[in-house]
């Protein structure tokens, strides 16, 4: 099981200094992959619930825009995947998305992973012009505009959001036939969009056991689309908000075990903090104890 780690992108730590010192020393590492999560503007309100419990940053808190940050990386690196936690469908036009990730899948060299997901922030998504409460229609149709332009020499397409005929999109990506889809969420319509749509799961803040019964209820949807259930990349995210006493770290180590004995082939450790030393610390514990330990599991 391969475990990457969320860039600093943040906070005080959200620098050019910051992102390629932690980019350099992660890939000395051998850290699996590196990720970004996707927020643009911060309302003061919100109607919805975020992920895994409350929303752990201030609305003034510095948050570097996640594609620039992806290319950064793409450029900073050479070995691990690049990736994003989830990128919500609704916050671009699909034709820029579009080009944006075929343009990092090119600095890359053909490591990008395209986390997706609808989004759950009802005033962000309206600031943005997007339709929250059509937004898994919306979401469905913007992968396959990425599809047919990353696809088609002659992209063409006719939607209830998006139209286009015959135009012309280059480069295509490295990676064929395109990068790889993992989309997030857990509700039946994420699980369809997962098992038509995408090539992989992004599952965020689950228990073992909690994760055992998502899987189950992906299975079944898979089973229903007639979708050989072995084709799913199955990852997650885990958030690391405390400290990393030794107990605390055993505790990690059997959590991804845990994870890793359900099948899932990725990890991805959010970590992120004001300091960046104390990044670079929980990233060299993840590095010599936490990853080895998980390995010999």
């Amino acid at each position: 099981m391969d475990i990457g780690c969320h860039l600093p992108t943040q906070g005080p730590v959200a620098t050019r200094e910051a992102l390629l010192t932690f980019c350099r020393e992660a890939e000395h590492r051998q850290i699996a992959s590196l990720w970004v999560s996707d927020h643009v503007i911060f309302p003061r309100t919100a109607t919805g619930r975020y992920p895994g419990g409350r929303f752990p940053f201030a609305p003034d808190t510095p948050y570097l825009e996640p594609v620039a940050v992806l290319a950064a990386a793409a450029v900073a690196t050479t070995r691990p995947r690049i990736g994003s936690s989830v990128f919500i469908l609704g916050h671009r036009h699909p034709v820029v998305m579009a080009k944006m990730l075929t343009t990092i899948d090119a600095l890359s060299n053909g490591r990008l992973v395209c986390g997706v997901g609808v989004g759950w922030w009802e005033e962000e998504l309206t600031i943005l012009d997007a339709p929250f409460h059509r937004r898994g229609r919306q979401a469905d149709e913007i992968l396959r505009v990425f599809k047919e332009l990353w696809t088609s020499d002659h992209p063409r397409f006719a939607g209830e959001f998006y139209r286009f005929d015959d135009v012309g999109f280059a480069p295509k990506p490295v990676q064929k036939p395109h990068p790889p889809i993992w989309v997030g969420g857990d509700s039946p319509g994420a699980f369809r969009r997962v098992v038509t749509l995408g090539d992989g799961w992004h599952a965020t803040s689950k228990s073992p056991a909690e994760l055992a019964a998502s899987l189950d209820r992906l299975r079944a949807t898979a089973d229903a689309a007639r979708r050989p259930f072995e084709t799913i990349a199955l990852s997650i995210r885990v958030a690391l908000r405390h400290a990393l006493t030794a107990d605390a770290r055993q505790a990690v180590v059997d959590q991804l075990s845990a994870y890793k004995a359900l099948g899932l082939t990725h990890v991805m450790l959010d970590f992120r903090r004001d300091s960046l030393g104390e990044m670079l610390e929980i990233l060299e514990l993840v590095a010599k104890e936490i990853r080895p330990a998980v390995d010999r599991v």
